[in-house]
């Protein structure tokens, strides 16, 4: 029962300190490779003190519990790592097993302050044990578990059993949101980050940051508040990778702020040289600037310190794809196959890439492959985005039955955020207005506060209506308000199928009112970010706008080249697709 419970215990209360730095378990596991051990193997006093001299740390901390009779002895040493000099030492006494978290906690603050921690700061950030984590020593071994497996999904086994053995352990809640986040299931992360924050009181400073953050960026959505919480958490905690993590990931990326995304996922990255997800979300940004000799980089230096995350078979896919290296992404397809929650997210890029092209068939399958994997692994959610996403595909092709069907399809199975907004914009698309309409105003009222719906999922559908309705100078008027967040991931996963939409619309709407150079301006803006738009539809769709465009303005050589680029990205598409047909036909009469 003790065995890596009371070393997670420890950790939680000396990471209180603004002054103490601890080593991670991954940089751990990766200097025992370095030194020919097994990661598994038995931190003995000296395995520990090579450990600490390779990391240039100042010291090893030793914790002993011993039984007698029905009591328990802690003891808690401090040794200088390069000359074996005893540093400081504590102990404490629990009179049973149920009071070994109450003297845990009490040896971590005695320790800090013989290590030369003030005692104004130990007692200003020392939240007992007890409240900073839970009482239940069972719970806070699953939770301790848990964390063992990182972003993979088995850890929300151990963390739900945390919050089954004690209901109010507010770290298990917090850690659960991001789980469930990680496979495509925003609505429930949303409902655990609520539930950590109504118990947010039963934490430490730098556990209240987190949910903090998490709180405004799931439930809330206010994207401000959220990068607000993690400024304070880096001064509180500059030694913390945390924060810098979800600016990186969840933050910045919103917003468009790629440049800041770097900065902040490089510090992730110096912080915490061996977390694995800090290297993989550091790539997203990196592509998203179309900086891929970069992400590579970043992919290759996680290699070196034999560090894997399921992100990277999502980062190497697109990758993969802006290279047009089609083995490439049947690679990471193939090493994802059988993996819940990831395989499905590789599936509905395949069935994107097919549509990009115009396979439509093809994306059809992989859809539908996308949505059954996702449903096996239980992620609702997850399987109505992927549906979704397919009917936005057949509305935008021109297929108006086969999205209205598939937008009814996913709305069965959830009322989630962006399966909401996907559908409203589908069925805007087929003409179906009613129906738009009241998604939209559903959405408004819904999200009061969340950025991304306010900023940018409202005024593209009330553009796309405007524009249906003849209305386009509105529609355009409309998406001033999304300019500074267009160039945004918008979904709360790394599954980026929003990006970029108001600019299409936009460009959409400059079409229809005639404005032809304006329009130009919005589909080249598309063509200019592929490492947003990757392999989304518009991406493609973006040259037929731009040869209409061309058209409009009387120059025929440009609108041909365009015409002729949207044609060879589709020579082998599905002859039947309404919206290549018309293509071809508008190519036909500049002949």
């Amino acid at each position: 029962m003790f065995d890596g419970t009371l070393r997670q215990g420890q950790s939680v209360q000396l990471e209180q300190s603004p002054f103490l730095s601890i080593i991670s378990d991954q940089q751990i596991q990766q200097t025992l490779q370095m030194m020919g051990k097994k990661p598994d193997v038995k931190l003995t006093s000296d395995v520990a003190r090579e450990i600490c001299q390779r990391t240039g740390s100042a010291a090893v901390l030793g914790g002993s519990i011993g039984q007698i009779g029905t009591q328990y002895l802690l003891t808690i040493k401090a040794v200088n790592c390069t000359t074996g000099e005893s540093l400081a030492s504590t102990e404490a006494q629990a009179i049973d097993k149920n009071h070994v978290l109450d003297a845990l906690g009490k040896t971590a603050s005695e320790i800090r302050g013989k290590l030369g921690e003030s005692l104004s700061t130990v007692q200003k950030f020392d939240t007992p044990l007890e409240q900073a984590t839970t009482p239940s020593l069972e719970a806070l071994k699953a939770f301790s578990t848990g964390l063992g497996y990182h972003d993979d999904p088995t850890a929300i086994t151990f963390l739900k059993h945390a919050i089954e053995l004690d209901p109010n352990f507010a770290l298990a809640y917090a850690w659960l949101q991001i789980a469930f986040t990680d496979i495509g299931e925003p609505s429930v992360a949303a409902q655990y980050a609520q539930k950590a924050y109504e118990l947010r009181d039963r934490t430490s400073d730098p556990e209240k940051y987190f949910i903090m953050s998490r709180f405004h960026k799931a439930v809330i959505g206010n994207i401000e508040k959220a990068e607000q919480a993690c400024q304070l958490w880096i001064q509180a905690y500059p030694r913390v990778a945390m924060p810098h993590i979800h600016l990186s990931a969840s933050i910045y990326p919103v917003t468009g702020q790629y440049e800041k995304g770097v900065e902040a996922g490089r510090e992730a990255v110096r912080l915490s040289p061996d977390f694995a997800p800090a290297y993989a979300l550091l790539t997203f940004d990196y592509i998203s600037l179309n900086r891929i000799d970069e992400a590579k980089a970043t992919y290759e230096h996680a290699l070196q310190r034999k560090l894997t995350s399921p992100l990277f078979y999502l980062s190497r896919y697109q990758i993969a794809f802006l290279q047009d290296d089609t083995s490439g992404m049947t690679q990471q397809v193939a090493g994802a196959t059988g993996k819940p929650g990831l395989e499905d997210g590789l599936l509905a890029y395949e069935a994107d890439t097919g549509a990009y092209f115009g396979r439509l068939k093809n994306a059809r399958e992989f859809s539908r492959r996308a949505v059954d994997s996702a449903e096996g692994a239980g992620e609702k959610e997850a399987a109505a985005t992927h549906s979704v996403v397919s009917s936005l595909r057949e509305a935008l092709f021109g297929n108006a039955d086969e999205a209205r069907r598939r937008a009814n399809l996913a709305l069965g199975h959830s009322e989630g955020r962006d399966v909401q907004y996907g559908a409203a914009l589908a069925l805007a698309y087929t003409g179906d207005e009613r129906r738009a309409q009241a998604l939209t105003g559903d959405l408004a009222k819904k999200f009061p506060d969340d950025t991304i719906v306010q900023f940018n999922y409202l005024p593209t559908l009330r553009a796309r209506l405007a524009v249906n309705r003849g209305k386009a100078s509105e529609a355009i008027e409309i998406l001033r308000a999304a300019t500074p967040y267009e160039l945004g991931m918008t979904t709360f996963s790394t599954y980026g199928w929003t990006a970029m939409y108001p600019v299409f619309v936009r460009g959409e709407a400059y079409l229809a009112e005639h404005e032809d150079s304006a329009a130009a301006a919005e589909f080249q803006k598309i063509l200019d970010h592929r490492g947003i738009v990757v392999n989304d539809p518009i991406g493609a769709l973006a040259h037929l706008g731009l040869a209409r465009a061309y058209a409009m303005q009387g120059d025929t050589a440009k609108a041909k080249a365009a015409y002729q680029g949207f044609l060879t990205l589709w020579k082998d598409a599905d002859p039947d697709i309404p919206i290549l047909n018309e293509a071809k036909a508008e190519y036909a009469k500049l002949q």
